[in-house]
């Protein structure tokens, strides 16, 4: 089968790989549409070490279900179906407790690291355990599927507080995941919704998903704009989808007294947190890891156009030229979200 292998670090090549022996309760799934992540635009050069080479990334995904394993019951032949991305035991303690996105044996396709290296499918074909395929309805097309997994990390993290109808919410980073958190709180009813970023055409975006007021951090103190629009409270949620000092600083900052922080974002592997802010203001600090079985409400979602997955679609490309797509993501290139290969 064709991949696109990182052999090294910036350097991809489409190549001849074997094609991947499935166990007995996993399937082989014929790849007919893959994401690029930023996650792994940032692993392709190295900074994040979750990509070492050789791998083959990408796990945001869906295709048809080409071979079964013995064991598997309830898919056949054909199914279009997409999967999660996190590849959990079903056994742990975290697993029987529902949080399989903090499953001790917690595994991620497309991911290389110290622990494991796990191919995922920037290629023809791809092996997953059937515990984490879902059918996708009639009315979604592959290329909408493959960005499920987004959407679900945007559904979980919002689903880490309870956001009710007339609560203003903040929403820090306006990338792929904050715009999908913008839709999911529009959907869900908040009341009022302010999109923070340094990039006007994703602060503009944001507006059309929902949001009603757009804040250029670089531009204007976002702390004091949200107090003057919210009768000198704050906020009653933040949404952090970056992850550096400077915005976690500024949704704490956001929030009111007895507020929430969803920490979403995790470009840094660590950051400052204004502590004394957060102690004396009684703030509650989340932290949202992946998504926890979101996937068949994502699809409804997409499915009923709750949720505009097609607007971020900049390009649907051959994953032969894989390479030059993921320069250009690299490079930041202007209007450029997310690009779908096809195999």
């Amino acid at each position: 089968m064709k991949a696109l292998v990182l052999t090294e670090y910036n350097n991809f090549q489409y190549k001849e790989m074997p094609k991947p022996a499935i166990g007995d309760d996993e399937v082989l799934i014929a790849v007919k549409a893959c994401g690029i992540c930023g996650s792994d635009v940032h692993g392709a050069d190295g900074s994040t070490g979750r990509r070492q080479p050789p791998i083959i990334m990408g796990h945001e995904a869906a295709g048809v279900i080409a071979e079964t394993g013995k064991d598997v019951a309830r898919w056949s032949k054909g199914d279009r179906v997409t999967f999660d991305s996190t590849i959990y035991c079903g056994e742990c303690c975290f697993c029987q407790a529902g949080q399989v996105n903090l499953c001790d044996k917690r595994r991620v396709l497309g991911v290389s690291c110290d622990d494991y290296r796990q191919h995922g499918a920037f290629t023809e074909y791809v092996a997953v355990s059937q515990r984490i395929l879902y059918r996708l309805p009639d009315a979604v097309s592959f290329a909408q599927a493959a960005m499920v997994e987004p959407v679900s990390i945007a559904l979980h993290a919002v689903g880490r507080t309870q956001v009710e109808p007339n609560d203003t919410a903040v929403v820090v980073g306006t990338g792929m995941i904050g715009l999908f958190i913008v839709q999911t709180l529009r959907a869900t009813g908040c009341g009022w919704i302010v999109a923070v970023d340094i990039d006007q055409d994703r602060l503009d975006m944001a507006c059309t998903f929902g949001a009603d007021i757009a804040l250029r951090s670089d531009l204007c103190d976002v702390p004091s704009e949200v107090l003057k629009h919210t009768d000198g409270l704050g906020a009653n949620v933040a949404f952090e989808a970056v992850g550096i000092d400077e915005t976690i600083s500024a949704a704490v900052a956001s929030v009111r007294k007895g507020g929430t922080v969803v920490l979403v974002g995790n470009v840094s592997p660590a950051v400052e947190l204004p502590l004394q802010a957060v102690v004396t203001r009684q703030i509650s600090i989340h932290g949202s890891c992946a998504s926890c079985g979101e996937y068949p409400q994502c699809l409804d979602m997409i499915a009923n156009s709750e949720i505009d997955v097609d607007s971020l679609i900049s390009a649907e490309a051959p994953l032969a030229d894989g390479a030059s797509w993921f320069k250009r993501l690299h490079a930041r290139e202007k209007g450029l979200m997310k690009v779908i290969l096809v195999p």
